[in-house]
């Protein structure tokens, strides 16, 4: 699973996020096995706390990598930001496989989205189970 996130979001709003998408998308968490990300928000207490939470290890891609990594939805903003047009939706591809689920924002109470996630399959078997969709 791919995230991002801005700096200061909470691991609720991105574990929030998470089980959201796991759950419109017919997955239980317990497929997770682990949250790709910017590397130099890997240790960011939002989406290591969520990765703590589920159980799973935190993976970082430079950000020259992830802007080599084709996706749907390129965004101008985390290309200012940190220098790739997306971090979700690449990270999650970055491991190989097939994007299952476009990047989400997270939709707080207040405030704008702060969080971002998109799911990848990295095994065939799943790809298929799920229709390939």
């Amino acid at each position: 699973m791919g995230v991002g996130a801005r700096a200061g979001t909470g691991a609720a709003e991105v574990l929030g996020l998470i089980e959201e998408t796991l759950r419109e998308a017919g997955l239980p968490p317990s497929r997770v096995v682990e949250l790709a990300t910017l590397d130099a928000k890997a240790g960011a207490a939002g989406i290591a706390g969520a990765a703590a939470r589920l159980g799973v290890p935190v993976r970082g891609y430079p950000a020259a990598l992830l802007a080599g990594i084709a996706v749907p939805r390129p965004s101008a903003a985390p290309l200012a930001a940190v220098g790739t047009a997306s971090v979700a939706e690449a990270a999650a591809l970055a491991g190989g496989g097939r994007l299952l689920v476009p990047k989400r924002k997270s939709n707080p109470v207040a405030g704008p989205a702060r969080a971002t996630c998109a799911v990848a399959y990295r095994g065939q078997s799943e790809w298929n189970r799920h229709g390939g969709k």
